[in-house]
């Protein structure tokens, strides 16, 4: 009897000690199915920051827009005429903490910038994003109104530049 308990003890230890850590079968299937999620997972995570900052640019250009009309109103008030100022940023409370007032097409991460035109009638407003892609809006604060009254301009919709001006 005692022989027999002896050998059921080797029995239970080797038994034991097999079951430690992972097979390289099952080490491989993790890798595997976390290369899958990872494939997935990454350019949506892209997607979602290019729409944050899609959606960041709108705000902004919302904001600009409501300080153009709060502007032209004052305007109006003052002298009779509704008109936008010549930098599209003037017209903002608080404009953008990463507004530069450089004079050159945005080259920073986040970067805001306005650059007039040689016309002095119009510019572009610049915003780089975290990519390095560029997009820009054209506004003019000339005489573009038919209304006696109005001389607001026109703040065009966003565009991808390559170009730098």
């Amino acid at each position: 009897m005692p022989h027999n308990l002896n050998k059921e003890i080797k029995e239970e230890f080797k038994m034991k000690n097999t079951s430690k850590g992972f097979t390289l079968i099952e080490l491989v299937m993790v890798t595997i199915i976390l290369g899958i999620l990872a494939a997935v997972a990454i350019p949506r995570y892209m997607e979602t920051v290019k729409k944050a900052e899609e959606a960041a640019e709108d705000a902004t250009i919302s904001a600009i827009k409501a300080g153009l009309e709060s502007h032209a109103t004052e305007q109006m008030m003052a002298n009779g005429r509704r008109s936008w100022p010549a930098n599209p940023f003037s017209a903002l409370e608080t404009p953008p903490s990463t507004y530069t007032t450089d004079g050159t097409q945005a080259d920073t991460d986040g970067e805001w910038t306005w650059v007039p035109v040689a016309d002095a009638t119009n510019g572009k407003i610049y915003h780089q994003r975290a990519d390095n892609s560029v997009h820009e809006w054209a506004y003019s604060w000339g005489d573009d109104q038919t209304a006696a009254g109005d001389d607001t301009g026109t703040l065009g919709a966003r565009a991808t530049t390559t170009a730098t001006p």
